[in-house]
């Protein structure tokens, strides 16, 4: 049977069976608690067993994670509290991503993979600007427009603005201040740096599973710093792009040993900040339903809080470092995390979680008939690759020898949107244009037909002009006459 060892508590290991793995779990904790420690040792674990992970380096000090781990005094005193078999300092395999390019192969998604839904809470947009860009979706739908990065977007969005009465009855009202609303956004947006992260060639979700040679899961980490910083709301997106996506590709799994991909979602607060209903929604049933995919969701935060309840009950293991009452709010807080966890007739959970030690954690694990276990006081288990980051070389040597190394890295922009819909005004700009000298080649026929039908005839007489200028103004006057007298009747006069 492959479990995941998590730790120890009064020299018995605290371990979680690998198929309950995909039941999700939590870590949280104050900063400075140990929850990166924590995160490296559960990463290591599943690598162990087989399963590849997905993890977010929000501040680089996971990616120690690549290298063999270093003699220290703490983890030798950790060791000797903590019966771990066949404990051995080495690298873990590692994949490294970053959204630059920089410190890891790029990644990228398309427009048309993100979809709407996710598109306009990254874009803030309200309901009426949601509902254009849903109209907007569509209609690339039906005209077979490929949207793959943002200049795609605009030029839809510019040709709807242009068609919009003609788009109307099928569409809706496309209206031109909405357009310009989602128009600003998306150049803020770009401002921020996202028209590197839309484009081609994408992320394949292949490449986030693999299993190196000895057998063991391939970690995955992305540098999450630049868009914690500058663009929390894209990072929020694309990691709900990426649940989103693994939960419709992958096939259903059964009831694996043990789980086909994990993820860890740093920061797990930002996926939910400001997300509209029908988001929160979506995220709570995608993350009830793809367990059943072999996937597992870890979300690490400060605050167990911070995750709506409808996920929160949904977490199977749950690792809470120490967490500090400094305000009323915070003793609320408190009270309501020792409630989520089964009692341990040994201690009173509020007191202790306040009282924990850097590296010490209280552990609730799913037992093997799924249940929840009483919560244990636990050494978390030391790693065994390096804690801390990496240095330039050390990471420039891991992108080297990557097997998907120059898989990313250069953009590809391939015919879509922006170039079809600009074929397709040159089309129309030439066929306009001919229609214009066909029009003035007729009228130039028209001219030289008259000049010569003038020059043929002769001139009539003082008489003649006479004649047919009174015929003119009688007519002119009985149609006047009759005009008026329908009118009238129309409007019900005389």
């Amino acid at each position: 049977m492959t479990n995941l060892i998590i730790g120890a508590e009064d020299g018995l290991l605290v371990q979680q069976p690998g198929r309950m793995c995909n039941r999700h779990g939590l870590v949280a904790g104050a900063t400075g608690t140990g929850k990166t420690v924590t995160l490296q040792t559960l990463a290591e674990g599943f690598s162990r067993m087989g399963t590849p992970v997905f993890a977010v380096d929000v501040k680089g000090d996971l990616a120690g994670i690549a290298m063999a781990g270093q003699a220290h005094p703490k983890i030798d005193e950790r060791l000797a509290a903590i019966p771990l078999p066949d404990y051995r300092r080495q690298p873990c395999p590692t994949l490294l991503w970053d959204v630059e390019g920089i410190a890891g192969h790029p990644v990228r998604t398309t427009i048309s993979e993100m979809g709407p839904l996710l598109l306009a809470n990254l874009l803030e947009l309200n309901d009426t600007q949601t509902g254009v860009l849903y109209a907007g979706f569509d209609l690339a739908d039906d005209q077979g427009l490929l949207l793959l990065d943002l200049k795609d977007l605009r030029a839809l969005l510019a040709w709807m603005g242009e068609n919009s009465k003609d788009l109307r009855a099928e569409y809706g009202n496309i209206t031109s201040a909405s357009l310009g609303a989602i128009q600003r956004r998306l150049l803020v947006l770009e401002e921020q740096g996202a028209e590197r992260f839309f484009g081609e060639p994408a992320l394949q979700l292949a490449d986030l599973m693999h299993i190196d040679f000895s057998g063991r899961g391939v970690v995955s980490l992305l540098d999450a710093s630049p868009l914690i910083h500058e663009a929390p709301r894209l990072y929020a997106a694309f990691l709900l792009w990426l649940l989103a996506d693994l939960f419709e590709r992958l096939p259903e799994a059964g009831d694996l040993s043990v789980p086909k991909l994990v993820l860890f979602f740093d920061e797990a607060h930002l996926l939910f900040n400001r997300a509209p209903k029908p988001l929160l929604d979506k995220i709570e049933q995608v993350v009830r339903l793809i367990r059943s995919k072999g996937v597992g969701v870890y979300f690490i935060t400060q605050n167990p809080m911070d995750i709506p309840e409808t996920v929160l009950g949904q977490l199977g293991l749950k690792v809470q470092h120490a967490l500090r009452a400094f305000t009323p709010k915070d003793q609320k807080s408190i009270r309501a995390v020792a409630e989520s966890f089964v009692p341990n007739p040994r201690f009173k959970t509020t007191d202790t979680v306040t009282a924990l030690a850097i590296g010490e954690a209280l552990v609730s694990v799913m037992g093997e008939d799924g249940r929840p276990q009483p919560v244990r006081k636990t050494l978390i288990a030391p790693p065994e690759g390096r804690i801390g980051p990496l240095v330039e070389k050390e990471r420039t040597a891991v992108i080297q020898r990557s097997p998907i190394r120059g898989r990313y890295d250069d953009a590809v922009d391939r015919q879509s949107a922006y170039e079809m819909l600009q074929q397709r005004a040159e089309t129309a700009k030439i066929s306009e244009s001919r229609h214009l000298r066909e029009a003035e080649r007729e009228k130039m026929k028209r001219q030289e037909a008259r000049k010569k039908n003038v020059g043929g005839r002769q001139r009539q007489s003082v008489g003649e002009a006479m004649i047919k200028s009174a015929a003119r103004s009688i007519g002119s006057s009985i149609g006047r006459q009759i005009i008026r007298g329908v009118l009238g009747s129309l409007f019900g006069k005389r």
